[in-house]
């Protein structure tokens, strides 16, 4: 399972990282997302699916 995210699309509301901040965490530039573990396992992989869900701006996927 490896995470996607587009930070083109991203609008920096920071779901991804309330959701897991062991995944995920935010740019200080511009507060686009920063993906620390692009390869979940165990139950993380449950947090990261549950970031793609909370996206507002559908930014994150995941890929198999």
């Amino acid at each position: 399972m490896r995470i996607i995210a587009d930070t083109g699309r991203c609008v920096g509301a920071g779901q991804c990282v309330l959701t897991e901040p062991a995944l995920f965490d935010q740019s200080e530039d511009d507060g686009t997302i920063i993906v620390l573990n692009g390869t979940p396992q165990g139950e993380l992989v449950e947090k990261a699916w549950e970031a793609v869900h909370v996206c507002p701006a559908q930014a994150l996927s995941l890929e198999e």
